[in-house]
């Protein structure tokens, strides 16, 4: 099948399938709108999981089908060209599952990896802490083993997106007591839904609360639910950051098309597409988006199960992650006072939630401080600072 024969599957299941009970969720979700019908788009990822479009780079061999890039860029294009809503079971999908599938024994990926792609199990992620964030090596949440093999867990988690909507949570934990650094970490698999965890909300300024902290008060998990060896954490959680940084951040890019024609839109709307300097703004975000674009396949058409990241890639995550926060501030100029509001108008308030939440792409998974140190190092060989 070529490329055009693929993308017109996919337009042709996304007009038959979101529609009825499911067109409402055209456009919704994702950051800053996670907490829309959050029920309802998890049978959504059911109804995709059913038409095989769940872990489309994923091995065969794993349930996967196995494509190559160039078209799972081309699904994630035609899903937000046909309004396909933001996908609440990704990181279960593009960061577990490809660590499990790195990483994992057979018999994790056996049992974890058909909840994922079958959309009944989904996953938040446990990295950051109050005192830990860029500098993930400073965590002090501690886990140790009882009698009986299974793990503990003492501590707190914060950022956690989307934990309250989640079975499943990974941990990186310190298990090697009085250890420092990078030493003594180990990478656990916990349930979520035990006494021993409680979810707190971080209700933010927007009013929702797609984050929240997650504390454990000597939560259990079983034995056999740790990936890699005890002490082997830090090496598991660089390889799934790989993944966050790289290929995994597709589909959320491509809602950038449909974020951009928003702004477009408004901008001829409300006259300020005849401001000079906004026209060459929008064409300018324009070019960069075509950039992203071909970079993206470029850096990353190869070694997409690998935990190494190539060094072409490391530029990737630093290069959208800048070019959105500038969309976002271009979104607020073009909006103008009405900006600083809160508004009632769809467009209004989508291209407000990407001003507040593309501030946040250059933090998460490493700030862009360390993204340049990362391809200093890494990219061009420099020493250490």
């Amino acid at each position: 099948m070529n490329e055009q024969q693929f993308r017109q599957e996919v337009a042709d299941w996304m007009a038959t399938h979101l529609v009825g009970r499911f067109a409402c969720l055209k456009h919704r979700g994702g950051p800053g709108d996670e907490e829309a019908f959050p029920a309802l788009r998890k049978e959504w990822e059911q109804e995709l999981a059913a038409g095989g479009w769940v872990g489309l780079g994923w091995s065969k061999e794993h349930g996967g089908r196995d494509l190559p890039l160039a078209l799972q860029l081309a699904f994630h294009e035609e899903y937000v060209r046909a309004g396909g809503p933001g996908r609440i079971g990704h990181i279960g999908e593009t960061l577990m599952a490809p660590t499990l599938i790195a990483l994992g024994t057979p018999a994790q990926q056996a049992r974890f990896l058909p909840g994922i792609r079958e959309g009944r199990e989904y996953w938040a992620q446990g990295y950051s802490e109050p005192g830990a964030g860029s500098d993930l090596a400073a965590i002090t949440t501690r886990c140790w083993q009882d009698e009986d093999g299974r793990w503990r867990l003492q501590g707190q988690k914060v950022w956690t997106s989307l934990a309250h909507e989640s079975e499943w949570i990974f941990v990186v934990a310190r298990s090697t007591p009085g250890s420092v650094g990078r030493d003594g970490l180990s990478f656990l698999m916990v349930p979520l839904a035990q006494p021993g965890i409680e979810i707190h909300p971080i209700r933010q300024m927007t009013g929702e609360a797609e984050f929240n902290s997650v504390f454990f008060d000597g939560a259990v998990t079983e034995a056999d639910c740790i990936v890699g060896k005890p002490g082997e954490g830090w090496k598991v959680a660089m390889a799934l950051l790989g993944f966050e940084r790289g290929v995994s951040t597709l589909g959320q890019q491509m809602h950038f098309i449909h974020e951009l024609q928003l702004v477009i839109d408004v901008a001829r709307a409300n006259g300020a597409a005849r401001d000079p300097a906004i026209r060459q703004r929008i064409a300018d975000a324009w070019v960069g988006l075509q950039g992203l674009r071909y970079n993206g396949l470029r850096m990353l058409e190869e070694d997409t199960g690998s935990t190494k990241v190539r060094p072409e890639a490391l530029i990737y995550k630093y290069a959208w992650s800048n070019w959105h926060r500038e969309l976002g501030q271009l979104a607020m100029d073009v909006i103008g006072v009405a900006g600083d509001v809160r508004s009632d108008d769809d467009a209004l308030r989508r291209l407000q939630q990407v001003f507040f939440f593309s501030r946040a792409d250059t933090i998460y998974a490493g700030t862009n401080e360390i993204q340049r140190n990362i391809i200093a190092e890494r990219g061009l060989g420099m020493p250490r600072g």
